[in-house]
């Protein structure tokens, strides 16, 4: 079996802008056109435009659809309206996180759950595994689909430029099938940079068609193609977990503070209820540790694995940190113990080689674009 990464099928495109490559998940991806910190900031205040392909797109149809997701996930599916999306994850036995995902219902009994990258095969085996005795199919259409996003508050306009279809009946966290510079797409109002945004589901031969129809449309608003790096800061301000740092099989939603994407009140079993009601029991009684945000006194950038610190005692881990352009000071996501955990707890450090460098603790997101 072959160790080289997968291309998406924008990758001669995205080499001809001048894009630094890098392997992302067994992918190779965009990390930058230029400067990061431009991109970064042409999503805040214009609009982006990502290459999101390598994402994991699974299908789950049949009579029994909603019956499977709702054993095999944690999130109550069959309240997920037609044309709507769910946020949710699936865990192991124990309770422990193997993915977050975002659920869509394309039809009355057909699903499209996209899976992070990094665990695209794993979400597909475990769905295989739970299918077991359900009427419904589950599909691996990773490649049936390229997956582009439009985002920043130029967007919709960008958008509209090129399709017919209804945008501003379009909610937050909703999907409509359309056509977009004369090619199918499932069109979604999702993202995960923390402003209003577009993910368009093609098919991979129509994928350079609607980038250049996108870029050309986005011309005088400002668009610039955006990589994987300006991504990450994008989502860190806007306080969303990144899987590998956040959510780990070590960690149950409860621990990271995202319980609530755990329905215990929905019809028949799901795997994992026990755990995670034991989960949700100790949170209640008092967490041990609680995600939150980190924002620097100083310069020097913290990095995932690095010690949170009190009074010289290690009292928690960051998870993500890096540079905000945003807010102009290096931030941190990182889990501490409950006792630290409220904004505003003074004598929180991070141990940088060595250096405990000053950190305001802040309650998540970093930042909120105004609606």
């Amino acid at each position: 079996m072959s160790n080289a990464p997968r291309h998406t099928a924008l990758d001669a495109l995205h080499r001809s802008l001048g894009a630094t490559m890098t392997d992302f998940a067994g992918w190779d991806m965009p990390l930058r056109y230029g400067s990061e910190r431009d991109e970064h900031n042409a999503v805040r205040t214009r609009a982006g435009l990502f290459d999101l392909s390598h994402m994991g797109e699974i299908t789950v149809t049949g009579p029994q659809a909603v019956e499977l997701l709702n054993h095999a996930l944690v999130g109550n599916i069959g309240t997920v309206g037609a044309g709507r999306a769910r946020y949710t994850m699936i865990c192991r036995e124990d309770g422990g996180i193997l993915d977050d995902l975002i659920v869509y219902r394309t039809g009355a009994t057909e699903y499209l759950v996209v899976a992070n990258a990094g665990n695209a095969q794993t979400v597909l085996d475990a769905l295989l595994a739970r299918a077991a005795g359900f009427d419904a199919e589950v599909r691996d259409d990773r490649d049936a689909y390229a997956l582009i996003a439009v985002q920043g508050p130029e967007s919709p306009g960008i958008l509209k430029a090129v399709t017919d279809a209804d945008l501003d009946g379009l909610k937050y966290y909703a999907g409509l099938p359309g056509t977009v510079a004369g090619v199918p797409a499932l069109i979604a109002r999702t993202g995960y940079t923390g402003e209003d945004g577009f993910e368009l589901f093609v098919a991979p031969e129509h994928a350079e068609t609607l980038w250049r129809a996108l870029t050309d449309a986005g011309d005088g608003a400002g668009l610039v193609p955006c990589g994987l790096s300006c991504r990450d800061t994008l989502r860190l301000e806007a306080g969303m977990p990144l899987y590998g740092n956040e959510l780990t099989t070590a960690l149950t939603p409860f621990d990271a503070g995202l319980g609530r994407v755990v329905k215990f009140e929905k019809d028949g079993d799901f795997v994992g209820r026990e755990a995670l009601t034991a989960a949700a029991e100790r949170a209640a009684a008092k967490a041990p540790r609680k995600l939150v945000g980190l924002i620097a006194e100083g310069r020097r950038v913290p990095r995932a694995g690095f010690a949170v610190v009190a009074d010289g005692v290690v009292i928690g881990e960051v998870t993500s940190g890096a540079p905000s352009p945003t807010l102009g000071k290096p931030i941190a996501m990182a889990y501490v113990d409950t006792a630290h955990a409220e904004p505003g707890t003074p004598g929180v450090g991070v141990d940088i080689r060595g250096t405990h460098e000053p950190y305001e603790v802040v309650a998540l997101p970093f930042y909120k674009r105004r609606k």
